[in-house]
């Protein structure tokens, strides 16, 4: 019986040891040319990308077991009783749509957006568990997507926030790989799509504060307050950020995974106001405010940046953490009314016009 449990126990050790080393999910390093590029950023200390202000991100001892613990220990109403619906869009629909601007939600922190002619992806996360496996995540709250993956046509932009699971998924970037003209990322994150068969060609890694014209549109990289890594020994091996999508007439901003800071406040300062702001509001904890907004600092975000309207983002598919599954919602449309900034919460699949900004069922989530 002891062979036999010492022999359970190795096996378990060497699939994990294999499993970390080998498995194309860990995505891929930057060279060390590409590395001393990254050192020229004043965001890159001692091997690994900062926050502005150094903020420190690391959990004790004593809070990660209590992290653990709650994420093990079952929450009331922390997911849906049921499966949510999703509206539904068909190819046929992206290829032959007009020219007015307009997003499409994906649950959490994934978008289609048609500006200009031109087809957008942000944060494409479209698998089933935001983990490295299956059996290391939560299931989607949804059993269906707006489109599935595979019907989804050619794509003029990917915009990636960071390389956190939930944001930078392996099984949709292989999907989506050949259909996409261009990927854009903060400074690293290139390194994953590369390992994973993109051609270099078509990464574009920029540094917070720099941008790039694309046609008539200019996209800009802009800081968050986060951090990153996907394996047990790349923390801040890669930079992330927020994103500005503008043409002549719109100005988009998406904040990527923030907790809140005075970026917002510069951020509005030197390119808003914007049409609409698409703003973190899920998965936070009090083990780590400096990372993830409460729903009420998601609000006053929306506010710094300079947003006419707020669309409240990072929540509706996944459990990430210890809070309700609507909690998020519904506190930052409280705050948001109290503040007097314009919010809207479509269902996921729903066309939004950016001209209008008019949904079906503000709050969807109550039925």
């Amino acid at each position: 019986m002891i062979a036999f449990l010492i022999g359970t126990i190795a096996l378990v050790v060497i699939g994990g040891f294999l499993f970390l080393h080998f498995s194309p999910e860990f995505g891929g390093k930057a060279s060390e040319k590409q590395r001393a590029q990254y050192a020229k950023s004043a965001h890159f200390k001692k091997g690994k990308f900062i926050n502005n202000g150094d903020v420190n991100m690391d959990l004790s001892g004593g809070d990660m077991l209590k992290a653990i613990k709650g994420m093990i220990t079952p929450i009331p109403h922390s997911v849906p009783d049921e499966n949510i619906e999703t509206l539904k869009i068909d190819s046929l629909e992206i290829v032959q749509y007009g020219p007015k601007t307009r997003l499409v939600w994906f649950g959490h922190s994934s978008f289609l957006v048609q500006i200009r002619n031109k087809t957008i992806l942000i944060d494409p996360m479209f698998g089933n568990v935001p983990a490295p496996h299956p059996m290391l995540g939560t299931k989607r709250f949804s059993n269906d997507l707006p489109i599935a993956i595979e019907k989804i046509p050619s794509i003029d932009a990917v915009f990636i926030s960071h390389d956190h699971y939930d944001h930078l998924d392996y099984g949709s970037i292989k999907k989506l790989k050949e259909k996409v003209k261009t990927f854009y990322t903060p400074l690293g994150v290139g390194a994953h799509l590369e390992a994973w068969g993109v051609d270099r060609a078509n990464i574009v890694e920029l540094d917070w504060w720099e941008e790039v014209d694309f046609e008539d549109l200019t996209f800009r990289c802009t800081p968050a307050q986060h951090f990153s890594g996907r394996g047990i020994s790349d923390r801040a091996q890669t930079l992330w950020s927020s994103w500005i999508i503008q043409s002549p007439t719109e100005n988009l901003f998406f904040s990527g995974d923030s907790g809140y800071a005075p970026h917002f406040k510069e951020i509005g300062e030197k390119y808003g106001p914007f049409d609409l702001a698409l703003m973190e509001c899920g998965q936070y904890n009090e083990l780590w405010p400096t990372v993830h907004m409460f729903p009420e600092e998601t609000a006053r975000a929306g506010v710094d940046v300079k947003a006419k309207t707020i669309m409240p983002i990072h929540w509706g598919a996944f459990k990430l953490s210890h809070h309700t599954w609507t909690d998020p919602v519904e506190r930052v449309t409280k705050k948001a009314e109290e503040l007097g900034i314009g919010i809207i919460t479509p269902r996921i699949g729903e066309p939004i016009v950016l001209e209008s900004l008019i949904i079906s069922e503000p709050n969807w989530w109550q039925q």
